[in-house]
């Protein structure tokens, strides 16, 4: 695997630790050193976005033969995310990184994971009701703001945007993303149509949910998707549709795929806004070493998330990436 990292992750990532050590990977163990475990807990990785973010814990982890990595999926399930914080506690892991998706609260894990004395490191979501170590994640309100920005920028405030959300309904990562745009968008004569339903997050869901908004309007002016992967399906619906010139798209995560959609020509897929889970993964990673070391980590770390668009995409692409 190539260690490759564009200037722009390579620069959060020391964002990310300051304050807790070097930017750079823990020092490698002395021969002899002892086994230290780390559970990866995972409510869902149904979604390249969830996958990714798994897969740069486990690749991190992989350059040091004394690390166990533990890693766990709780498919969409509360009660299997709680079970499976217990197993890992189980097996005496030294700390915990959590994924939780669009999982909004897991007290019962977290207060587990309190009297067990076990550090744990949140990705992403910040989950409700409970004391963490740390946190590693985007501003999503931020996100959607910038996103509404360039829509209103681009259409001169007026024409029709259309909207998929992820859900499910009380998603606050979803809410923060769509209400950001809104916060813009409705300041102008921009009509803004939701769609009804929710997409999963995924690209399917999005074609899905495109479809239906393809036959309720005849025209479309741009069309804004709480992530990536819902937008590229979305893409795909307008290109069956042969309405591709019709309307641009604009999403948030910085998915590789959309990256690329980005950079080719004649593509209308826009903009996205940097919310990279590849990156995201790799700072958790270091974070939790730095605190297994000693070091005293900020409780919240706000990752750069500037809009991407075809002015700066080179910037930002990496072709290694695992998301």
């Amino acid at each position: 695997m190539k260690r490759i990292l564009t200037l722009s992750m390579v620069m959060a990532v020391v964002l990310v630790v300051a304050g807790c050590g070097k930017a750079a990977p823990t020092a490698a163990p002395e021969a002899g050193a002892r086994t230290i475990r780390i559970g990866m807990v995972n409510f869902s990785l149904c979604c390249p976005y969830f996958i990714g973010m798994s897969e740069a814990v486990e690749e991190e982890a992989a350059y040091y033969p004394n690390i166990q990595l533990i890693i766990t999926d709780a498919n969409g399930d509360a009660e299997k995310l709680t079970s499976d914080v217990d197993d890992v506690l189980a097996q005496k892991v030294d700390g915990i990184i959590i994924s939780g998706a669009w999982l909004e609260a897991a007290p019962a894990a977290l207060d587990a994971i309190k009297a067990a004395g076990v550090p744990v490191v949140m990705v992403d979501r910040k989950l409700k009701g409970g004391d963490y170590t740390s946190w590693v994640g985007p501003d999503n309100y931020l996100i959607g703001e910038q996103d509404g920005q360039y829509i209103v920028d681009r259409l001169g405030g007026q024409g029709l945007l259309a909207v998929l959300r992820g859900g499910p309904a009380d998603n606050s990562i979803g809410l923060d993303r769509t209400n950001g745009m809104l916060s813009k968008v409705q300041q102008t004569s921009i009509q803004v149509e939701t769609a009804p339903d929710f997409g999963g997050w995924s690209s399917d869901g999005g074609f899905t949910l495109m479809e239906d908004m393809l036959a309720r309007f005849d025209k479309i002016d741009a069309v804004f998707c709480e992530n990536d992967s819902m937008c590229l399906g979305a893409q795909k619906a307008i290109a069956d549709a042969g309405r591709s010139d019709e309307m641009f798209l604009v999403g948030v995560d910085g998915e590789k795929a959309a990256l690329v959609n980005i950079m080719t020509e004649g593509s209308n897929y826009a903009a996205t806004g940097l919310n990279n889970s590849d990156q995201i993964g790799r700072a958790a990673f270091h974070r939790l070493m730095a605190i297994l070391l000693g070091a005293t980590p900020p409780h919240d770390t706000v990752l750069p998330s500037p809009v991407i668009t075809i002015d700066n995409v080179y910037r930002y692409y990496n072709p290694d990436s695992v998301f």
